[in-house]
């Protein structure tokens, strides 16, 4: 009789031990684990970042963050930054990444880069009715580049061969050196031919771009040099993913670019 009451007591033990396990499942639910946020800065730089008509961010580099993201399995956010004050955003992790036409040429060692993804000529840009032809045509004449810029770097430090211009004015957006130059402050300005061909269509006036180039830029993604480097690698791998399965040509196609020289780097 002892034995029946035992197994009894114990049956019924056993049953309200797994009634209470199945409603404390019941009643608190797994949540899904929040995704990692990449965070993403960059100046105004059309066409590859931009704010659109409603507000959002948009653009080539947009178009390619959102994928490459997507594949990575993060979130992108993308932070409106000071071009010039890039690598304190960086170094101070108020952004993962500079993902903005970025130059890397010659800072190859500054940081930890996700790229190439494509190429980007720089170039001089002048009024149609100018007499500068060449780039030593440059010398003696006053220049309008965006800070912190390649070009910036190239005319302050007479980088270019054969150039010494007079003044190298610099500017915090591509857009005030481009105005300076249809203003006539400047006679010349200089930036990545996407850009600059993407103002001058939208203002009056006729320009020229020179056949010369300033430099072929390899454009990539800069993370810390010292947090960012798996990062780094992993964007590479997905990059060329995306180069290589055509999405990076379809989202340049859009944007009107000479697809074959961004994707190749030669004419």
């Amino acid at each position: 009789m002892k034995r029946k009451i035992i197994r009894l007591v114990a049956a019924f033990m056993a049953t309200i031990c797994l009634f209470l396990s199945g409603c404390a499942v019941t009643d608190a639910p797994e949540k899904p684990m929040k995704k990692e946020t990449l965070v993403i800065g960059s100046d105004i730089y059309s066409p590859y970042f931009y704010l659109d008509d409603n507000g959002d961010f948009a653009g080539i580099d947009v178009e390619m963050a959102r994928e490459a993201c997507r594949r990575l399995g993060v979130t992108p956010e993308f932070r409106q930054i000071s071009w010039q004050n890039k690598d304190a955003y960086l170094n101070d992790g108020a952004v993962d990444c500079l993902w903005g036409s970025f130059s890397m040429n010659g800072r190859e060692a500054d940081y930890a880069w996700g790229g190439p993804y494509m190429y980007s000529r720089q170039v001089v840009v002048v009024k149609a009715s100018s007499d500068i032809r060449t780039l030593k045509d440059l010398n003696g004449k006053y220049i309008a580049v965006q800070n912190a810029s390649k070009p910036d770097e190239l005319f302050s430090n007479d980088a270019v061969s054969g150039v010494s211009v007079k003044k190298v004015y610099s500017f915090d957006a591509m857009s005030n050196a481009l105005a300076a130059l249809k203003k006539e402050y400047v006679d010349a300005c200089a930036g990545h031919e996407t850009a600059c061909l993407d103002y001058i269509n939208t203002i009056s006036g006729e320009y020229r771009i020179l056949d010369e180039a300033l430099l072929i830029s390899e454009l990539g993604v800069a993370f810390n040099r010292e947090r960012g480097t798996k990062r780094a690698d992993q964007l590479t791998s997905v990059l060329t993913e995306m180069k290589n399965d055509g999405t990076i040509r379809r989202i340049l196609e859009r944007y009107e670019l000479d697809v074959d020289f961004a994707l190749r780097g030669n004419k």
